[in-house]
């Protein structure tokens, strides 16, 4: 996660994420699912089945996906955000 104040906090098995909303989003692990927070801006996916670990991480990626500007939002680990050049000034 890259932006400040992005925040992720696991309260039980919910994930909280802090994303520069007016309101926190709330991620409950589906079934088979676990999530683990090393890091207030690092959150790993855990389970069985490849297939569901990948929509949740892609569900969660979604909540706030990295814009190309500032390069802000949440990313995968080795995702690489191409940066676009902003207005130039008179």
């Amino acid at each position: 996660m890259r932006g400040v104040g992005y925040r992720a906090q696991l309260q039980g098995s919910k994930l909280v994420l802090s994303v520069g909303k007016s309101h926190q989003d709330e991620v409950e692990a589906p079934e088979g699912i676990s999530f683990e927070v090393p890091s207030a801006t690092s959150i790993i996916v855990n389970g069985i089945s490849k297939e569901v670990v990948g929509q949740t991480a892609a569900y969660i990626r979604s909540l706030r996906a990295p814009e190309p500007y500032k390069g802000k939002g949440i990313r995968y680990v080795g995702e690489y955000v191409r940066r676009k050049e902003g207005k130039t000034g008179k």
